[in-house]
């Protein structure tokens, strides 16, 4: 059973020949609430209004709302490409600006608790994808399940949302510890989200990296101070996202100035920059996983 997963996996690495390399990012947070799922699709749409080939995988498979939010109606999602019932290319959704969106089942447990075969199954359906993409985006659940730290250790970058609560600096520091203890994840891309001012966000950053510096051997960057805005409730009751529906708000010009820093974020060359780049890393993983049901 495993050696068949693994020919399949190998079958679809192999078939990702795509001339441009693939940015890929996770966007995660310690706790739910932070504002993560604004900030992917934020940076995906002002990515997109570039003229860049975005892809964003609502990567949160037991409370996905992403088609949610952008008012979308999805009629297939990952729950049917591991129930066998579609291939992957056929959940891909249109949004804004041309985004590409692939939505994640809503309410289902079994999503959020996939077996080391479903996980091989979604690795093989990413090895079929053939779209050309500048940015993969990767929306990923709240907390410290396995599904998050596989797709942040796949990523090339990582981008923790974090906000000014005690839950949600000693979350994200819960996670940090984890990827870089246990996973040997280097960097940590940070972002102060729904502060009062870029004083405040420095003094959240500060927060937490006063016990990372302290206990962990990881770097830290502060990349955007997100500041608090009406616009972003109010673009969530319209099921828009604030930098469509108010472009000149404080809010949509910082996601917009961190979506501009984020594009010259490099690609590593070693391994390849494509999508077998996130495949091969979620492979690793999968590997391991593999032993350890084989024994």
């Amino acid at each position: 059973m495993i050696e068949t997963i693994m020919q399949d996996q190998a079958s679809g690495l192999r078939r990702l020949t795509q001339p441009t390399s693939t940015k890929v990012i996770a966007v995660t947070g310690g706790k739910g609430g932070v504002g993560k799922t604004n900030v992917t699709l934020g940076l995906a749409l002002s990515m997109a209004r570039q003229g860049k080939k975005v892809m964003v995988l609502d990567a949160d498979l037991g409370l996905a709302n992403i088609d949610v939010m952008l008012g979308i109606r999805a009629r297939k999602n990952l729950g049917h490409v591991l129930a066998g019932e579609c291939e992957l290319k056929d959940t891909i959704v249109e949004g804004p600006f041309g985004v590409k969106i692939i939505p994640a089942a809503s309410g289902t447990q079994s999503m959020a608790e996939l077996t080391p075969a479903q996980h091989a199954g979604l690795i093989r359906a990413f090895g079929s994808l053939e779209d050309e993409l500048d940015v993969l985006l990767v929306d990923t659940a709240a907390g410290i399940s396995d599904m998050v730290i596989s797709f942040s250790r796949a990523a090339q970058d990582v981008i923790v949302v974090v906000c000014d609560e005690p839950t949600s600096i000693t979350d994200a520091y819960a996670l940090i510890k984890i990827l870089s203890r246990e996973y040997q994840v280097p960097r940590f891309k940070i972002v102060a989200n729904m502060v009062r001012s870029y004083r405040e966000g420095r003094e959240l950053f500060t927060k937490l990296t006063l016990v990372t510096e302290r206990f962990l051997n990881a770097n830290l960057e502060l990349v955007a101070c997100i500041p608090m805005d009406d616009k972003v409730r109010q673009s969530v009751k319209k099921q828009k996202i604030v930098v469509e529906a108010f472009p000149r708000s404080p809010a949509s010009l910082a996601i917009c100035s961190l979506a501009n820093k984020a594009l010259t974020w490099p690609v590593p060359k070693n391994p390849s920059g494509h999508l077998e780049f996130f495949v091969e890393r979620l492979l690793l993983r999968n590997d391991a996983v593999g032993e350890r049901v084989g024994e």
